[in-house]
């Protein structure tokens, strides 16, 4: 498939706000329960503050997908069978409950509803980071099922898509979590940084399992098939359109196989392996150091872009057995 740049932007920058979003709220949670230290209102509000833009920024890019954007709204109309539509609600729902959250620490409106049996209080802001939670998951689902759903693109047919979207997106939200605790609450850079390389290293055994998969995919469908003749050897010269058509241009990525390969080992090291060492170097630093935390988010956002372009570039679309150059 061609990979579009507005959607790699959309799911990577949605992904580190759906992610340093719930690093925010498993913060609150555990400080909740007297495992960690409680923080003041403005950490969580300021966290709010980054990752709303990180949805807005996704947000924005999805524009640029778009043929006509003053038709937007109604990619929402088909809810019932449309995964598109289903993430076309939640997200904006998710930036919602992540904006009240924010505010609901910000103005200090926090009143305690109740208590649970362990003395934990439920306040406004647990029960409005629990609803965003699940908008949070919701909204990973969504995402990752537009694709996924897809049966005749095998390489997205799988539950792994799914859980490689989860993954990838908290593992950049807590390690981008780890640079602000840095610069905002240096006892927490431990442990949001022993969480960024967990996920992170999860995700690296996801997105191989996934590759290997992948690798091992036979063909349904041959070229003999695709056009009804059995002859053993086969070669297109040309499609008939010696500038190409809509074919070329929507469902093949257009690069070289040797692109693909070099692509594939740069995000295996530039999404995983690389955070994972810095990470290390940060946690055993004790408080962390601000610059190499955001050098470990920066080389990890830049893989994931790449990841994400070869997610999209990997997916064989069965009509390239017909249309398989311009000429």
């Amino acid at each position: 498939m061609h990979p579009a740049f507005s959607v790699i932007f959309l799911t990577t920058l949605i992904g580190v706000g759906q992610g340093l979003f719930l690093a925010l709220f498993t913060v609150e949670s555990y400080a909740a329960f007297d495992l960690l230290p409680r923080q003041s209102s403005a950490f969580y509000a300021t966290g709010s503050v980054i990752a709303l833009l990180f949805l807005v920024g996704g947000l924005i890019a999805s524009f640029f997908h778009l043929g006509r954007p003053e038709r937007a709204w109604r990619s929402a109309t088909q809810w019932r069978t449309s995964w598109l539509s289903r993430e076309v609600i939640v997200l904006p729902a998710f930036m919602g409950t992540v904006f009240l959250y924010g505010a609901a620490h910000w103005l200090d409106i926090n009143p305690v509803f109740a208590q649970l049996p362990t003395g934990a209080p439920v306040n406004v802001t647990a029960v409005l980071g629990t609803i965003g939670t699940v908008l949070a998951f919701a909204l990973f689902v969504c995402t990752g099922m537009i694709y996924a759903c897809l049966r005749f693109l095998r390489e997205w047919h799988t539950p792994l898509t799914v859980i490689n979207y989860i993954l990838l997106g908290g593992a950049s939200g807590f390690t981008l979590a780890a640079g602000f605790a840095a610069l905002q609450a240096p006892d927490l850079v431990r442990f949001f940084a022993g969480w960024a390389a967990l996920i992170t290293a999860v995700g690296l055994v996801s997105r191989g399992a996934s590759l290997l998969r992948n690798a091992r995919l036979k063909p349904r469908s041959t070229l003999q098939s695709a056009i009804g003749i059995k002859h053993p050897h086969i070669v297109q010269t040309t499609q008939g359109a010696m500038g190409g058509s809509f074919n070329t241009r929507e469902f093949f990525h257009g690069g070289t196989a040797n692109l693909l390969r070099s692509l594939k080992w740069w995000f295996l090291i530039g999404a995983f392996l690389a955070p994972m060492l810095i990470l290390g170097l940060a946690m055993f630093e004790g408080e962390g150091d601000l610059p190499l935390l955001l050098v470990a988010f920066a080389i990890q956002y830049l893989g994931l872009l790449a990841e994400r372009w070869y997610f999209f570039a990997q997916a064989n679309h069965p009509q390239n057995l017909y249309y398989q150059s311009v000429a």
